[in-house]
């Protein structure tokens, strides 16, 4: 498994895929401390504590890494599908299953290791940040820093099974853009707040689409063996 996963990320050059989620990674945390700072020159409260600025960057970097899921799964299943490349692979000598299921292990442990990866990443740039600008009052205590580090692991873990999602409508027929869109529509639904108040902190809520997300992917390859490409 690991060795077609390695195939599958040199052939699809994964590295141009986390120099994009990195830079996606810098223009959350420019976006973060712009926001700070206009507020704070209209002399607005745009953050009362770490743990709201810390929730609105979780919510940032899950809708994004939510979509580069989507665009992944485009480029590593459904294009090959809609192409007829993926027959070129199926005449090999390897379990079509373990093909599939590959293909989205890359796509989960990429979604994963970038969302938290960018939490960090985004929450101690803007920790920094507010140490010079005094955005939010009082310092950040390690009681807190605890509890969002747990927070980040547990919402990257639901995020990354959760963009299996867009898979379902991308495989119904074989369309990139479908899959993108539907990635869109789960952003909406999981990234939603209204007056600090998100679906997403329902524990139900990105448990269920978890499950839903393992779902979606178990029913892709359950009949991969017996389906026809050629159709």
């Amino acid at each position: 498994m690991l060795k077609l996963m390695k195939l599958e990320m040199r052939k699809f050059r994964i590295g141009s895929y986390i120099r994009a989620a990195m830079i996606a990674g810098v223009v959350i945390l420019g976006l973060i401390c712009l926001i700070s700072s206009i507020e704070e020159i209209k002399q607005g409260i745009p953050f009362t504590s770490y743990d709201m600025a810390f929730f609105v960057i979780d919510t940032l970097v899950r809708g994004t890494y939510i979509v580069f899921a989507s665009v992944l799964i485009s480029r590593l299943v459904i294009d090959e599908f809609r192409n007829k490349s993926i027959t070129v692979l199926f005449m090999y000598p390897i379990n079509r299953k373990k093909l599939i299921a590959a293909k989205l292990l890359v796509v989960v442990l990429f979604t994963l290791a970038a969302d938290i990866v960018a939490n960090l990443f985004v929450g101690v740039g803007f920790y920094v940040f507010n140490l010079f600008a005094s955005v939010i009052p009082g310092p950040l205590t390690w009681s807190v820093a605890a509890t969002s580090l747990l927070k980040i692991v547990m919402s990257a873990l639901a995020t990354s099974f959760l963009s299996l999602i867009p898979l379902y409508f991308g495989m119904r027929n074989h369309s990139g853009v479908a899959t993108i869109v539907s990635s869109l529509i789960v952003v909406a639904l999981v990234c939603q707040s209204v007056d600090g108040f998100s679906l997403y902190s329902i524990i139900a809520v990105p448990i269920g689409l978890a499950l839903l997300g393992a779902a979606v992917a178990y029913m892709s390859i359950r009949n991969i063996e017996h389906i026809d490409v050629l159709k």
